[in-house]
């Protein structure tokens, strides 16, 4: 077999495909990079690794300059990474510019992750970057990322990051819990964002009465897809156990006076500035989580 001949012959044809085809010629050059790494793949393993950058000095010359070596190395990553036939039909999903962005992270956990978000949240490059810069996988909880792998069902606060990201647009030094309320309120769309998958805006410094006094609850937002209300108290103190009281109080008086029969229970997120790991390991409810945040 000439590999090269027909590695030229592939990229060729889709440069004329772009030209002619608008409507797909995405897909169609992410399956032609898919194939000629298939290739480089088959040919580095008969010539050596040297091939590719045999190639990429012939092909910058007779197709075009952008088929650098370090293109065609991309191009063998791509197929190296989702040769599997059961994860092959993803390649078609996702532009070339989201592979470029995802191929140099590696790890296979992570990349399927971020794949799956694109999908789900139909991100663009730049969103991408963004997550990517975010360390959003990474900051998932490690019994998430064992949930995700192995495809068990996943909980509200598993997918909650630790820590929360929070803008700090103004580079305000002194954080109250009313400083830390209003830099959320600022942007709560990407706050909310931060949290996860699906959330929606209920109100802020909710007003609920217990007995003769009225409460404020910090946010009260709703969560569709896993259908129940959420309760966040703010803090920027190390966590302490009368937060968990407090915060279970209002989650039980969200339950009792908003929530219906269709709804699940309500859970709890106590954003703080510094974690204590036995306060949370030995709340006996479940449905209470704490996290970090980090001014960003």
């Amino acid at each position: 077999m000439n590999y090269y001949e027909e590695i030229k012959e592939k990229l060729i044809d889709n440069e004329i495909y772009s030209k002619v085809k608008d409507y797909s010629k995405e897909r169609n050059r992410v399956i032609t990079y898919f194939e000629i790494g298939k290739l480089l793949n088959e040919a580095g393993g008969k010539y050596g690794d040297n091939i590719i950058g045999e190639y990429s000095k012939k092909l910058v010359v007779e197709v075009g300059k952008k088929y650098n070596k370090r293109t065609l190395f991309r191009m063998k990553q791509l197929y190296n990474l989702f040769n599997d036939e059961k994860v092959s039909p993803l390649v078609t999903q996702l532009t070339w510019s989201h592979y470029l962005i995802l191929i140099p992270l590696k790890d296979t956990a992570t990349i399927y992750y971020y794949i799956k978000q694109i999908e789900k949240r139909n991100l663009s490059k730049r969103q991408l970057e963004e997550i990517i810069k975010n360390r959003e996988y990474e900051r998932l909880p490690n019994e998430t990322k064992d949930k995700l792998i192995s495809k068990e069902k996943i909980e509200v606060k598993d997918l909650v990051p630790n820590p929360i990201l929070i803008r700090n647009k103004n580079n305000i030094e002194v954080i109250t819990e009313k400083v830390l309320h209003q830099l959320i309120l600022e942007d709560i769309e990407s706050f909310m964002r931060e949290l996860g998958d699906s959330f929606s805006f209920i109100g802020s410094e909710y007003k609920i009465k217990i007995g003769d006094r009225y409460n404020y609850i910090d946010l009260l937002l709703f969560n569709y897809k896993f259908n129940c209300f959420v309760v966040i108290e703010l803090k920027v103190t190390e966590i302490k156990k009368e937060y968990v009281g407090q915060i279970q109080i209002y989650m039980n008086y969200i339950d009792e006076s908003l929530r219906n029969i269709n709804h699940d229970k309500t859970i709890g997120i106590i954003i703080c500035k510094y974690d204590n790991k036995y306060v949370i390991k030995y709340c006996s409810d479940s449905r209470i989580m704490a996290r970090e945040y980090f001014l960003i």
